[in-house]
């Protein structure tokens, strides 16, 4: 299954100093238990159209082996130190988990 988290950041955490600190909590996510791959990623600079949501500021996309797995990952105690350590952070948090049914 993938597990794909969509960051807004509040205004006042945009600095360089801050985006860094973000961006190795996002690193560090992918060291978590059960996560077996996947990357964190900004806007791609694609062209617009109607479709295209770039608001956000990061994403995650994660696969584990298992829906179970996921589960277990949201449980971990690090996983629980990121969120506490940037929720205040967030202006909004989106999260979009797919499950592969394809034959």
């Amino acid at each position: 299954m993938e597990h794909h988290v969509y960051f807004w950041l509040k205004e006042e955490r945009k600095n360089e100093a801050d985006l860094k600190a973000f961006e190795a909590g996002l690193d560090d996510l992918f060291k978590v238990k059960g996560c077996t791959g996947g990357f964190w990623a900004v806007p791609a600079k694609v062209m617009e159209r109607p479709v295209i949501d770039q608001s956000w500021d990061y994403a995650t996309t994660m696969t584990f082996p298992s829906v179970e797995a996921q589960d277990i990952y949201q449980e971990d105690p690090d996983h629980y130190v990121f969120i506490n350590s940037f929720k205040d952070w967030w202006a909004k948090v989106e999260v979009k988990d797919l499950e592969r049914k394809m034959k």
